[in-house]
C-alpha cells in the first residue's frame, strides 16, 4: 500500500521520533489513501514493519489511534495559536492575523493527509474525541476571530466574523485539492489569498 506521511508525527527539533509517532504517522498516510474503514491493524502493521496485533502494545483499537491523531493535531493547532496570540514581538492586528495566516498554511501544506483524515473520518472516532477535537477546534476558530475584530467587540461576537474565518480556514485545508502543486508555489499563493479574502471580510459594512 502506498502511504503519505504525516510531518506533524515526525521529527521535531532534532529530537528523536517515538514509536507512537511513528505508527500515528504512518496511520494517517494509510487513512488518507485508503479511509479509516480501508485500513485493518494488520495493514499499519505491516506497513510499520510489526504484526497488527503488535500495535496494540501502543494503542488499545484502530478507533483509538484514530481520535489520538485528530486530537492532537487539533491540541496542537490551538496552542501554536494561542502563543501567536499572545506574542510580544508581533504588533496588534495586521501581524498576528498574518502569523495566524503563515502558520496554518504551513501545517495545511505539509500535514495533507491529516487534513484529509480529518474531513472524512473524525465520524468514525469515539463520541468523547470527537467532542474533544470539536472543543479544540472551537477555541482555536475563537483565537482567529478575536485578532481579526481587534478592538471590535461587537463584530467579533458577531456570526458574520466568525463565517469569514471558517471560510479562510476552508481555503487553506483545500491542500488535499490541490493537485500536483509545488509546495512553493501553494505557500505564497495561500497566504495571499487568505489575507486579501480576510482583508474584505473586515471592509464589508457591519
Amino acid at each position: 500500500m502506498a502511504n503519505r506521511s504525516a510531518p506533524m508525527f515526525e521529527q521535531v527539533e532534532g529530537q528523536p521520533v517515538s514509536r507512537r509517532d511513528e505508527l500515528l504517522a504512518i496511520a494517517a498516510g494509510l487513512m488518507a489513501d485508503f479511509g479509516f474503514a480501508g485500513v485493518t491493524v494488520d495493514d499499519i502493521g505491516a506497513a510499520a514493519g510489526i504484526s497488527g496485533p503488535a500495535l496494540y502494545h501502543h494503542f488499545d483499537s484502530k478507533e483509538a489511534m484514530l481520535g489520538e491523531m485528530l486530537v492532537r493535531i487539533s491540541e496542537s493547532l490551538l496552542a501554536k495559536g494561542k502563543a501567536i496570540e499572545a506574542a510580544q514581538g508581533l504588533a496588534e492586528g495586521e501581524d498576528r492575523l498574518l502569523a495566524l495566516i503563515e502558520m496554518h498554511v504551513d501545517f495545511a501544506v505539509d500535514n495533507q493527509s491529516l487534513i484529509t483524515v480529518h474531513f472524512r473520518d473524525l465520524v468514525h472516532t469515539s463520541n468523547g474525541d470527537r467532542r474533544r477535537v470539536r472543543d479544540l477546534q472551537n477555541a482555536y476558530v475563537d483565537i482567529w476571530v478575536r485578532v481579526l475584530a481587534g478592538t471590535d467587540t461587537e463584530w467579533a461576537a458577531s456570526k458574520a466574523a466568525r463565517a469569514a474565518v471558517h471560510a479562510v480556514l476552508g481555503l487553506i485545508n483545500s491542500t488535499p485539492h490541490s493537485g500536483r502543486a509545488r509546495r512553493d508555489d501553494m505557500v505564497p499563493l495561500l497566504r495571499s489569498m487568505s489575507a486579501a479574502a480576510l482583508a474584505a471580510a473586515r471592509s464589508v459594512p457591519h
